[in-house]
């Protein structure tokens, strides 16, 4: 319980979504559960770096900001969730590229390439490529 008799505040990814959405809907869903956990995901990123491989410095980052781990990965699970719903490709894959924007934003590589390789409009593509020239590999 908050401050001020308020209950803790709802994740947009925990809202229960009325099937079905157009996808119209799903697509700005996406968008707003990836904006939403950005933050997270660059604090998750920002400790990738090179400074963090002292590993007492590295626990004790890991316990303070589990939150955002957490958050991260239940925003980009549901989001994934939703993407694969769509039925219009090029709206899926404008959805996919903004999805593998937050997996970049959270240095996660592994999931940011497997999404990419989803992605099948050449324009999509190049746009992403041209953000993060790291999946080029």
């Amino acid at each position: 319980m908050r401050w001020f008799g308020k209950d803790e505040r709802k994740e947009i990814w925990d809202e229960a979504i009325q099937w079905p959405i157009g996808d119209i809907e799903a697509a700005d869903k996406i968008r707003n559960i990836c904006r939403s956990a950005s933050d997270s995901a660059e604090r998750i990123g920002a400790l990738a770096g090179p400074a963090d491989n002292k590993p007492n410095n590295k626990k004790k980052l890991d316990n303070k900001n589990e939150h955002d781990t957490e958050r991260y990965e239940r925003a980009a699970r549901t989001a994934m969730e939703i993407a694969m719903k769509m039925s219009d490709d090029l709206m899926r894959d404008a959805a996919v590229s903004e999805i593998v924007n937050l997996c970049m934003n959270a240095n996660d590589l592994r999931t940011a390439r497997i999404l990419f390789r989803a992605i099948q409009a050449v324009s999509i593509r190049e746009d992403v490529l041209g953000q993060h020239p790291v999946l080029r590999q």
